[in-house]
């Protein structure tokens, strides 16, 4: 998998995020949710293009390549399942487990999620009550 910025990360999850509610993503709305200037959306896209991850002309619907696609999905599938190892096995609230989650599905290495994935998954199974642990 290509290794993008943690900036071009964030972009190419949002757009997926969009496709799947809406069918697409616009610039005005990535600017939005991630907080940045217009310009800064399309500078992003603009390399994002380059690099064959999305399909993106001024003014029209922004869509992905298979190869977006497919970084797109590594990319919220880590998110999630951080999300849900700080919300399951660390007893964390959810706005919370959401936010550092999203910092670190940049970082995590691939064998460290794996072995979170693996972790949930077995306390999920075994119903181990966590909650007794974190009083």
């Amino acid at each position: 998998m290509e290794k993008l910025s943690v900036s071009l990360e964030d972009y190419i999850e949002e757009i997926y995020s969009q496709i799947l509610r809406t069918g697409q993503a616009k610039v005005t709305v990535i600017a939005e949710v991630l907080n940045v200037k217009k310009a800064s959306v399309t500078g992003a896209l603009n390399v994002l293009a380059e690099k064959k991850l999305i399909n993106y002309t001024p003014y029209s619907p922004i869509t992905l390549t298979k190869k977006g696609e497919k970084i797109a999905k590594d990319i919220l599938t880590k998110h999630e399942n951080l999300a849900e190892f700080f919300i399951k096995v660390l007893g964390v609230e959810k706005e919370e487990a959401l936010e550092t989650a999203c910092k670190m599905e940049h970082i995590v290495s691939d064998k460290l999620f794996e072995n979170m994935v693996k972790l949930t998954d077995y306390i999920k199974k075994s119903d181990i009550d966590l909650k007794k642990l974190y009083k």
